[in-house]
């Protein structure tokens, strides 16, 4: 790695309904409500943190990248999306690399963004480098076969991603050129050490939302072991 209101933290129910698909994206989901204020996380904490599974995909430069061997002992964000996302994805991405560049080195050095592509036809190793470092170089971007990403986001009780054509819509020259949108689950996902899922931050999340999450995830992360250690303090 290189150096370098209104929202309410919904509880049971919300975070039940964004896993369970209720903020699925085509790119066109409206932001969320935000309550200025709240004490605690502003992210959406997870009833029943969720295990990430076992899986391993292409990274930018080809190589097989173990997404549990190479998260083990750090905070890492979680996403699916596409590069060819005409606003959830590049602002997620863009939101979160601002708060992260502003956290000191030895924060920042201790956190992974990884980027998993939804739409591997179109998306690139380069195309998704390329995307990644508009936003920060130091984002890691993997690429599968569809069926493969799709299995991953369902063991995360996220839904599928959904290729739409663009003549549904009603814009048949698009649709000549085949060009599509991608329906996807639109949260970026907090994995802690142990290698589970804490926390989803639906679209709509601000800047200033993550500069005060970040710090708290650090702590919370702070206080659990690895997916592979025992308990704190043996390794």
């Amino acid at each position: 790695m290189r150096d370098r209101g209104r929202y309410v933290r919904e509880r049971t129910g919300l975070a039940a309904a964004i896993l369970a698909g209720a903020l699925v994206s085509s790119c066109t989901e409206p932001a969320i409500d935000r309550r200025e204020g709240t004490e605690g996380l502003r992210g959406v904490e997870l009833a029943e943190p969720l295990e990430v599974p076992a899986f391993t995909l292409a990274d930018t430069e080809g190589e097989a990248w173990s997404f549990r061997d190479e998260t083990a002992g750090r905070l890492t964000f979680l996403f699916f999306g596409y590069t060819s996302c005409p606003d959830i994805c590049p602002v997620h991405m863009a939101n979160l690399a601002a708060a992260l560049g502003d956290l000191p080195y030895d924060q920042r050095r201790r956190i992974e963004v990884v980027f998993v592509s939804t739409d591997p036809g179109r998306d690139t190793p380069e195309r998704i480098r390329q995307w990644l470092d508009r936003f920060d170089r130091d984002f890691v971007g993997l690429r599968g076969p569809v069926e493969r990403v799709n299995e991953i986001q369902r063991a995360l009780h996220l839904p599928p991603a959904v290729r739409q054509a663009l003549e549904e819509r009603g814009d048949e020259t698009a649709a000549a050129r085949d060009e599509y949108l991608v329906g996807h689950a639109s949260q970026i996902l907090a994995v802690t050490r142990d290698g589970r899922a804490r926390v989803a931050y639906p679209s709509g999340i601000r800047q200033q939302d993550w500069r005060h999450d970040l710090p708290e995830l650090l702590a919370l992360d702070d206080a659990l072991p690895s997916a592979d250690a025992g308990p704190p303090g043996t390794r």
